[in-house]
């Protein structure tokens, strides 16, 4: 039953280099096919109830909140834009993307990604070889920046949920720190060179005017973007409330189907989040969105592909749930690695999940307290680095990763396929891994 999950990941990575144009109308029918392909199956095998409760378990417990929140920041990031004369040359390129490495953790991965993507095209508009930028940007601002509080990505909103402190994640900084100046000090040698190749070959930014000249529009949508930074942490901190509860402890909602129930605190994640897009868009001018040459290609093509991928993985997430404990993963050099590996490919909140439960079930007495029970620093340390840092490896392995990839294709980069990203992601995400598992997890 895991075979589906594997068919449409080598859709994803094969499809758009044999048949570019029809893997682009066909999406959603290829998807389909390859959730029926599980959904069938599953039917036969454990009841048409259960599978119907398997397929709106996903659509309604994890798709429709992961969705919508990217939903709402692909909008309201799309009414603010950077104009100006700044020129994209390897200084200004990691100037920003440090700071948008250090944004990740404020207003999380998506946000930070959604608000940074096409300032940082505009100001590159003008070189040739442009692809390495968007690699790194992935890599720094779509993940590893998000790695400080548990806004900044959903597998530590997860911890913060089960007990582990919100500030907690802060002892994160060394790990994050030596990540980002290894991948700015690389990032800005490869850029320096694309950067000369493209001057010598007299292409020259579009400045005008004795001065640099930089302005933002939009602006008001700060706001809008801070209301959805609030939905997040509320979803993660109502659920807890004895107000949201049942006698029986359990989170109020309301029932679909069987088991399954979309939470009150889903719902007024989902409510703001909305009217924080609809608000966005209301108040912008259109200006604004020409400007930024937005389009629905990128939010639609996500919304396409990750239906399929939340509800084919179900089958490789039931077997890590019942079978995790198993694999004898119980040193910190171990999590780090196991949860970054599975988190490449699955989803890394429910990743994350896993592994932290199955270290808290080793019976460790000293440590972080958590719902799930105590979890040594370092152990947790391994696993949130993990989660976060590795959701990089792919495409797939965070979906601000494959929304920047859909919006620099659209704006004229050639993005490296499915493989071609992974190759850029062995040669230099692996040994930053690498040194952090030797330094921080042995």
């Amino acid at each position: 039953m895991c075979i589906p999950f594997a068919g449409i990941l080598l859709c994803i990575a094969v499809m758009p280099l044999v048949a570019p144009a029809w893997w682009e109308r066909h999406q959603p029918i290829v998807v389909g096919i390859w959730s029926l392909l599980f959904l069938i199956p599953f039917a036969v095998v454990n009841g048409a109830g259960a599978s119907v409760q398997s397929a709106l378990e996903c659509l309604v417990d994890d798709y429709l909140t992961f969705i919508v929140l990217l939903f709402g920041l692909f909008c309201v990031a799309g009414n603010i834009t950077l104009e100006g004369d700044l020129a994209g040359s390897p200084r200004v390129n990691v100037a920003l993307l440090l700071f948008g490495t250090m944004l990740s953790s404020l207003v999380g991965t998506t946000g930070a990604s959604m608000l940074m993507v096409r300032p940082l095209l505009k100001m590159n508009a003008w070189r040739k070889r442009r692809r390495h930028i968007m690699v790194f940007f992935i890599f720094l601002i779509s993940n590893i920046g998000g790695c400080l509080t548990p806004i900044g990505d959903p597998p530590l909103l997860m911890g913060f949920s089960r007990g582990v402190p919100f500030f907690w994640s802060l002892r994160l900084v060394p790990m994050l720190l030596l990540n980002v100046a290894v991948l700015l000090f690389l990032f800005y040698h490869v850029d320096m060179r694309a950067y000369r190749r493209d001057i010598a070959e007299g292409r020259k930014p579009d400045i005008s005017g004795p001065g640099t000249q930089v302005h933002i529009r939009g602006l008001h949508n700060v706001v809008f973007l801070l209301m959805i930074v609030a939905a997040v942490i509320l979803s993660g901190t109502l659920p807890n409330l004895p107000a949201m509860q049942d006698a029986q402890g359990q989170v109020l909602g309301l029932p679909i189907f069987g088991e399954v129930r979309l939470t009150l605190p889903a719902v007024i994640e989902i409510a703001i989040i909305l009217l924080a897009a609809l608000l966005s868009f209301k108040t912008t001018s259109v200006e604004v969105r020409r400007s930024n040459h937005f389009t629905w290609g990128a939010i639609q093509e996500v919304a396409v592909l990750f239906i399929g991928i939340f509800i084919t993985m179900k089958p490789a997430l039931m077997l890590l749930q019942a079978h995790g404990a198993e694999l004898g993963i119980t040193t910190p050099f171990q999590m780090f690695w196991a949860t970054g590996a599975l988190s490449s490919f699955l989803d890394n909140t429910p990743t994350y999940l896993v592994f932290l439960t199955t270290a808290c079930a080793q019976g460790f007495t000293s440590g972080v307290n958590t719902t799930l029970g105590v979890v040594p620093v370092q152990m947790l340390e391994a696993i949130s680095c993990g989660a976060v840092f590795m959701g990089a490896n792919t495409y797939i392995g965070n979906a601000p990763n494959f929304m920047v990839k859909s919006i620099s294709d659209e704006n004229g980069i050639r993005m490296p396929s499915f493989f071609g990203y992974m190759l850029w992601s062995l040669g230099f995400l692996v040994p930053v891994f690498l040194l952090d598992s030797l330094i921080f997890f042995l």
